[in-house]
This record gives C-alpha cells, structure tokens and sequence, in this order.
C-alpha cells in the first residue's frame, strides 16, 4: 500500500490583501505549510488558518521564508547562515504559539520561495534551517525538496526528513526544479501532472526536461490552490491516487 501526503501552501493573505483560495484547498490536502508573517500572512490570519486547518483534520506545518513581503519571498536575499537559523527560529516560535492556543502541535517545518530554493543547493543555509528547527523542536519534521542539500542536513542534525515532489514543476536531471524563469518551468497540462506524479509515488521516477529519468522520493505533493483551476486540479489528484490505491496520510504518518 502506497502513502502520500498532500500539502499545500495557505495563510498567505495579509492585511486587507485575500491570497488564495484557502477554505477550498483545505478540504482536499493532509498538511498545510502556514505562512509566519515574513513573506506573507499577518497573526490574524495565522490564527484563523490554524484553526480552520484543526478543524479540517489537517496537519500543521510552519512556512518561514525570506522577510520579504514586497517580493513574496521570491526573490534571492543575501543572508549568513547565522540570520537565516535565527529568521526560522522567529517564525516557527510566531506559528508554535498559535497552535498552541489551539491545541495543536506543529508537524513539519517546510521553507518557502528562494529560502527553500537556495536552501536546496547551499549546505550552509540548508545546516542553518535545520539547526533553528532542531533548536526550538526536534520532533518537528524537516519538509524538502527530495535529493537537496535540506534534506541531508536535516538528518544531520538529528531530524526527521520528508522527501517533497512537484505535481506541477518540471524537473532538472541533477533533481531539481527547473527555474519558473525558463520556458517549460510549469506543467499546464493536468493529465501530464496527474500522470507524472503518481510515477513519482508508485515508482519513483520522474522524466528530467532534458529526457534523463530521475529516481525520487515522494513523501509528499505539492499541491497549489491559487486559483479554481489549481482547487479543481487538487481534487482531481486526490482522487486519481485514491483510486490507483495510494492512502493520503499525513508527513508524521509515512516518517
């Protein structure tokens, strides 16, 4: 029996700005990624996405990234390693408190945008991620990119890893995604994702851009709700790995 999470990025509305479609992914995922106030979402809405995520069955993960709310946290800052351990252990600590007064307790830890994408590549930003999570919770679950630098230096620092695919990403032969700035970056065709995923989970392979087959892990998908196309598109992955026998779990269940 295959298992998989599904996790999507929500609570990334701040202020008087609504950022996704958050109410209808919630319903079709098993972990969310809660932005902490630094490349989006604000304590209202930290709050309110907790809740809804406890309410909804829904496991609970931290989203730290990049402070950069004009770029959304997309764009590459120059950072040492020292900044970065103590920027993610600030917003786990602004999450942990929120789920804390619900009664929840953080699951996984998953970088966002250019932290998550340095991180991938950069074994010193990758050691610091995974020391400010060790610091403040070890029983929190690095969430990474599969066959990134995140990965190995979370089980270096005594974490438990969890291996993350794209549904909708193209794939380098080296394992990583390839740039959204390139051309063929974003899969649009939705039976060529849905396709391409389940490999991921049933096989552990993927086709790189280049036509190079990959070995990968998949612990958990990547699932966005920014739009009704992409919710209609996570109910209908949902229900193709149902159906092909894969059991949506959530991350502390498959690691």
């Amino acid at each position: 029996m295959y298992k998989v999470d599904l996790n999507s990025d929500l609570g990334e509305s701040f202020g008087a700005y609504t950022i996704g479609l958050d109410s209808e992914v919630i319903a079709h995922v098993s972990s969310a990624n809660v932005a902490c106030g630094y490349h989006a979402g604000d304590p209202l809405v930290m709050d309110k996405t907790v809740a809804a995520a406890k309410a909804a069955g829904v496991a609970v993960g931290a989203h730290p990234g990049y402070p950069d709310l004009m770029g959304f946290g997309r764009r590459n800052m120059v950072c040492t390693p020292k900044e970065v351990k103590a920027y993610v252990q600030y917003q786990i600590g602004a999450l942990a408190a929120f789920a804390a007064a619900h009664g929840v307790k953080l699951q996984h830890c998953k970088p966002h945008g250019s932290l998550y994408n340095m991180a991938a590549k950069d074994m010193d930003l990758a050691v610091a991620i995974a020391e400010a999570i060790a610091s403040v919770d070890k029983d929190i679950i690095l969430l990474g990119l599969a066959n990134s630098k995140m990965l190995e230096a979370g089980k270096a620092a005594g974490l438990k890893v969890a291996s993350e695919v794209f549904a909708d990403r193209a794939y380098q032969a080296d394992g990583s995604l390839v740039p959204r700035s390139k051309p063929g970056a974003v899969i649009h065709d939705k039976d060529e994702a849905i396709a391409r995923t389940i490999r991921m989970v049933t096989e552990g392979k993927v086709t790189a851009i280049t036509g190079e087959e990959v070995s990968i892990e998949a612990h958990s998908i990547c699932v966005h709700g920014d739009n009704p196309s992409a919710v209609e598109f996570v109910k209908n992955i949902r229900a193709e790995l149902i159906s092909k026998g894969v059991e949506i779990v959530p991350i502390s269940a498959i690691v």
